[in-house]
């Protein structure tokens, strides 16, 4: 059985270029690579406890209106990251762009 996404998609040359034509860079390791997945697993590792566990949805709308909340207004002007001092990534981003140093 072939799995829907094939990783090698994501290493061609043509998804390569399409990307950086789009004006993004991927950014990719090797193949099979144990850490290249590593951020995203994490995220979404939080998002299954944090939310998805909790509780269930009758309509995908239901769902993409709990993702959306969970996202814009829990975990972005909300939820404290220690990766980031303690702040959230609104905190963040408005302490970067004054060019203070964070703390």
């Amino acid at each position: 059985m072939r799995r829907p996404v094939e990783s090698a998609q994501y290493t061609s040359w043509a998804f390569t270029d399409r990307a950086r034509a789009s004006g993004l860079l991927p950014s990719m390791g090797s193949i099979g690579g144990c850490y290249d997945n590593a951020m995203i697993e994490s995220f979404w590792g939080r998002v299954q406890t944090e939310l998805l566990n909790r509780q269930r949805w009758h309509t995908r709308i239901e769902l993409a209106n709990a993702l959306f909340e969970y996202l814009e207004i829990f975990r972005n002007r909300r939820r404290q990251h220690s990766s980031l001092g303690m702040l959230t990534p609104i905190e963040y981003e408005l302490r970067a762009t004054r060019t203070e140093p964070v703390a």
